[in-house]
């Protein structure tokens, strides 16, 4: 009889960044470290998230015994709301992570109407938690740009599974404790079957900057400006938002955050005590409107270009609240994550069209630094732990190939670093490592109609399931329709009729007619066509096709 063997399988996370999720499998228990979601291509326009399709869980559901979350960035939570109602029959699932992102992910649960099929636990570090009868997790403190990130390192009777999540070795993190090394050591040398580690910033010489590198140029930016200052970051970044208070109450700038996301992670952190604004520093964005321009400075999300977010709206003139003008001082705090380049620069450019200055990585390098480790930290990592065998997660495909040479370079066989596919079964036994053939996997593509109303559409299904596609043309400098809107219906089997799509034509062009002049954000003007089109169809056929804008831009 074939000795059991441990099976590692990425269904998100390997050969793209983002939706990173992994399966871990020994004899009859399954366990998921992280649950993400990516940012839909730019051809994709129609779709808000995609979440890896977790088929393979839910067929072998008796066998899963909870998820472990290293840290609280979207891409590695963001799709628990989605996945966890595949889940249902074994409900509450146990997920497992820091109180920073149980508190994370069950304000997402709750907005979303489905806490209750979670049950939320929170861990320490250095304390082991008996997961189920083959596995026993720890988690060791790491440091990221999100504090209170760790590795999982899983023991079995095989020996350890170490998980790196994302991390970096920041030496003086602003929040939360350092990298915790000395325990990395002793689970080296307690024997670690695999290491599974992050590898985007393989390309990188050196080590990655520290997170306080970035206070000292928020505090010199936030000084020069002059007028109203806005700046975006990633709403889960907590040590950049405690950064950028701290440099405007120096300064003697009141803070107000707005945007949805960015005022649930505020509020999430205030309560855990891991955010605490100087006293009478911060103010609703009400009164922070209110002020004098040159004594205000506002948080808001969108530093992904994201078209629903608050800075797209901002930079269209489109946004119920704040209004900037010329020589106010938006700051993107980010970089853009592979595929997003367009939809930043965009909202870049629109930014200047309308006379803000606007300071971002390019013109300011350490406004923004990497949270994840460079090449000297991944060799550190290889040293701490010791594994007998590595598998590269977290990066596109030449990441993984570089981190296969780097970790060759160091010694290990070119045969004992599993390069990972979507789907791919790869085993492991106390002395090799192989691959046993693959399960389904991909993308499901998350359509968010309302909190209520989410629509899961298989990539190979969409074809199949009825399309709407939108024409339009629209001037480049003024936002001004050209041409369009012209609706075309693909695959809806006479579900719409001729009149019905009319109407929805007719509501589309009355609100493009009134929106605000002056420019506009490409990526909002995507998500506002999507939703008047798709609220007037359901209003008169009770469908929900997909909505696929195609705007031109002359």
């Amino acid at each position: 009889m074939a000795k059991p063997r441990v099976r590692i399988i990425s269904l998100g996370g390997v050969g793209e960044v983002g939706k990173n999720l992994t399966i871990i499998e020994y004899r009859n228990d399954m366990i998921m470290v992280d649950a993400g979601t990516k940012f839909p291509e730019d051809e994709m326009r129609g779709i808000d998230l995609i979440i890896p399709d977790i088929s393979y869980v839910v067929e072998r559901a008796n066998k899963f015994r909870g998820i472990l979350i290293t840290h609280g960035h979207e891409d590695h939570i963001g799709g628990l709301p989605f996945l966890l109602p595949q889940l249902k029959k074994i409900a509450p699932v146990p997920i497992y992570g820091s109180a920073l992102a149980i508190a994370m992910i069950r304000a997402k649960l709750e907005e979303m109407g489905v806490v209750d099929l979670a049950d939320l636990r929170v861990v320490e570090p250095r304390t082991q938690y008996d997961i189920c009868k083959q596995f026993t997790a720890e988690f060791i403190s790491m440091t990221h740009s999100i504090p209170f990130a760790n590795a999982v390192g899983i023991k079995t009777d095989l020996g350890w599974i170490m998980h790196t999540g994302d991390f970096k070795f920041d030496p003086t993190p602003p929040l939360g404790p350092p990298s915790d090394e000395a325990r990395l050591r002793e689970i080296g040398d307690e024997g670690v079957l695999v290491l599974l580690s992050d590898a985007v910033r393989v390309e990188r010489e050196g080590h990655t900057p520290s997170e306080a590198v970035v206070s000292e140029t928020l505090y010199r930016v936030i000084g020069e400006a002059e007028g109203r200052v806005v700046l975006t970051t990633f709403a889960s970044n907590i040590t950049r938002i405690d950064q950028t208070i701290r440099a405007a109450a120096r300064h003697g700038r009141k803070v107000a955050v707005t945007g949805r996301s960015m005022e649930q992670s505020t509020r999430v952190s205030t309560e855990l005590g891991y955010l605490e604004p100087p006293e009478d520093t911060m103010v609703d964005i009400d009164v922070a409107m209110k002020m004098p321009r040159e004594k205000v400075l506002l948080i808001t999300t969108g530093s992904q270009g994201e078209a629903s977010a608050a800075l797209a709206r901002i930079a269209s003139g489109e946004h119920h609240q704040i209004r900037l003008a010329k020589g106010d001082t938006v700051i993107l705090s980010a970089t853009p994550i592979p595929g997003n380049e367009e939809s930043v620069y965009q909202t870049i450019d629109l930014l200047y069209r309308r006379g803000f200055k606007v300071i971002y990585s390019a013109l300011e390098p350490t406004i923004h630094v990497s949270g994840h480790g460079s090449q000297d930290e991944l060799k550190l990592m290889l040293r701490l732990v010791r594994p007998k065998f590595v598998i590269p997660i977290h990066g596109e495909y030449r990441h993984l190939r570089l981190y296969e040479e780097l970790a060759v370079g160091m010694g290990y066989k070119s045969e004992h670093v599993m390069m990972p596919e979507l789907g791919h079964v790869l085993t492991f036994g106390p002395h090799d490592c192989r691959q046993d053939g693959t399960v389904k996997s991909g993308a499901v593509l998350v359509d968010i109609i309302s909190k209520n109303q989410v629509l899961l559409r298989h990539r190979d299904e969409v074809a199949s399931s009825g399309v709407i596609i939108a024409t339009l043309i629209v001037d480049r400098e003024s936002g001004d329709l050209i041409a369009g809107p012209d609706l075309s219906a693909h695959g809806l089997n006479g579900q719409i009729d001729d009149k019905a799509l009319k109407r929805a034509q007719e509501s589309l062009t009355n609100f493009l007619k009134k929106r605000s002049k002056g420019g506009f954000s490409h990526g909002y003007l995507v998500s506002r066509t999507k939703n008047v089109l798709s609220r007037e169809i359901h209003r008169q056929t009770q469908i929900r096709p997909l909505i696929l804008p195609v705007i031109s831009e002359l």
